[in-house]
Formats: structure tokens, sequence, C-alpha cells
């Protein structure tokens, strides 16, 4: 199950991966997020958004995935709330302890 964020920390302080249930169809809006476990299906209304949550796994933390692929400051607040619906519908996992990452020594 997902830690819920305290109200000094945030989805954007903690480290996502998309969920293994989960597949993505690419749209020309930006894609089709399928859980086959829950069965629900999310519409990912962003190209940017998209490959934020397809990079999410390569970074400690989701702030980290939104600043290495350009997501403005400015914007930060709703990818925030856009990252916490789909954790809410288990679209997103928590990233596993350990896990590799880019700029990791191993």
């Amino acid at each position: 199950m997902p830690t819920q964020p305290t109200s000094e920390m945030t989805v954007l302080d903690q480290g996502w991966t998309l969920s293994p249930a989960v597949a993505l169809r690419p749209e020309p809006f930006g894609a089709l997020a399928y859980h086959f476990g829950n069965r629900r299906l999310t519409f990912l209304k962003h190209p940017l958004l998209v490959e934020v949550v397809t990079r999410l796994g390569e970074h400690p933390t989701a702030r980290e995935a939104l600043l290495m692929v350009g997501v403005p400051e400015a914007d930060h607040p709703a990818y925030q709330r856009a990252l916490a619906g789909l954790v809410a519908t288990d679209m997103l996992a928590p990233r596993p302890a350990g896990a590799a990452h880019h700029g990791d020594p191993r």
C-alpha cells in the first residue's frame, strides 16, 4: 500500500514508479492508463505528464523526475495533484527501496 504523504511531505517528495499492473497506450492527447487489477481507465491528458509517469522509476523522488523532464517549477502544484490522483487509484506504486536510478554508482 502506498505511503500516505504527511502535511509536510507530498507525493513529490517520495519515490514512485508505474504500477506493474498498469499499461499505457499512447494517444495524441497523452495516453490512456489501464490498471488490469482494479480495471480502472485513466486519461493522462498531457504528453509531458506521460513522460513524467514513465520516468518516475528512474529518479529517487517525483520532484527530481519533474525537474529532469523539464516541468517548470510553477507547474509543480498541478503535477503534484495529478500524481496524487494516480497514487490514489493505484496507477503508481512506491518506488522500491534501494532501486537503482540514473546516477547511482551501482
